[in-house]
């Protein structure tokens, strides 16, 4: 089987880009390196709870209006469909998720708002508590009445609910409320890691029976080795793959160009309270990197090796992603706030 060729050939879905984008940055060199990767689907991170709404909000209408002249190969979608017309014209496909509900400012009715300005998946909390539910780097109080009130919201509009960077009681509650299947978009297994961003094997079982995907990150501080590869990456992809079953598997590297950087960590000091949402003592003093989607194609010979056939990469690569999109995404309310009065 050639392994390459069934990536070149199949589609591929990246369903959280590991950088930040703010106002003024040039979206055209940020998102070139998954384009020529061949990622056919990426969700940009439009923020995290680090950030005032305030800020991810002109961050989303920002983008709306740079994209097109900015990152001419990139087509902003809003339903699974678009996503095929824009692998049609040679252009990837990218709408948004926000890490964390801060932005919400205690009001789930915006989430309709941020469903219409192209955000599909969001999570409950940074790391750190919010006001809907607890990070999984602080104590674990669990889904807030405003993290009930935002995952009822969310089925209804439907935005995919994700429980990566949350605490275990926030998921475990979580997957129990959402009548739609619910993500892990990048969080990798803790049997083959003990970290305490990743999830625990009740949570991935939980996980695989909403019907929703846990998606592999590609951070070696995750998966617990100095320098990330795609054999690293494969590897804990293959054990999710046998605990539940390869329909619940996908690959999100969680890739950065911060994570370049020679100097590690010291790319998290732009953030507004990095040493509280990186505590050192969970080893984010350390140097940090991440599997450049570069490697993306060589993850898949990896799968190969291990065992997994054409089908199994086809579901891994993309078709996994794109099964809970085409369950739970719906048709957007109102025209994209962005574009009115523009």
């Amino acid at each position: 089987m050639d392994a390459l060729k069934i990536y070149r050939e199949t589609f591929v879905w990246d369903d959280h880009g590991g950088f930040t984008v703010l106002p003024g940055q040039n979206l055209g060199p940020l998102l070139a390196p998954w384009h020529a990767a061949g990622v056919d689907y990426l969700s940009v991170n439009a923020g995290i709870d680090a950030y005032p709404p305030e800020t991810i909000l002109k961050t989303l209408t920002w983008i709306h209006r740079a994209l097109p002249t900015q990152a001419p190969f990139v087509r902003l979608v809003s339903s699974v469909a678009e996503i095929d017309a824009a692998r049609a014209e040679g252009k990837m496909a990218v709408s948004f998720d926000i890490e964390g509900m801060r932005v919400l400012d205690g009001r789930p009715e915006r989430i309709a708002e941020l469903y219409d300005l192209g955000v599909r998946h969001m999570n409950f909390a940074y790391n750190l508590n919010s006001a809907a539910g607890s990070g999984c780097h602080d104590d674990d109080t669990g889904l807030t009445d405003l993290g009930r009130a935002a995952i009822d919201e969310m089925n209804r509009v439907g935005m995919v609910v994700d429980c990566t960077h949350c605490g275990y009681r926030t998921t475990m509650e979580a997957m129990e409320r959402s009548t739609a299947p619910v993500n892990f978009t990048h969080s990798n297994p803790k049997a083959l890691n003990d970290h305490g961003r990743n999830i625990l094997d009740d949570q991935i079982k939980a996980c695989a029976e909403t019907g929703g995907v846990i998606g592999i990150n590609g951070i070696n501080l995750f998966l617990g080795v100095k320098t990330a590869t795609p054999r690293d990456v494969a590897r804990h992809a293959a054990y999710v793959a046998e605990l539940t079953s390869v329909d619940h598997v996908g690959i999100c590297l969680d890739d950065a160009p911060t994570y370049e950087d020679p100097e590690g960590a010291d790319f998290l000091a732009h953030t507004p309270g990095a040493d509280r949402y990186w505590p050192a003592s969970e080893g984010y003093d350390q140097s940090l990197g991440c599997l450049n989607v570069r490697h993306l194609p060589e993850v898949a010979v990896e799968l190969a090796k291990l065992g997994f056939d054409a089908e199994d990469l086809r579901k891994i690569l993309g078709q996994n992603f794109r099964r809970v999109a085409e369950a739970v995404w719906k048709t957007p309310t109102a025209a994209p706030l962005a574009m009115k009065g523009a």
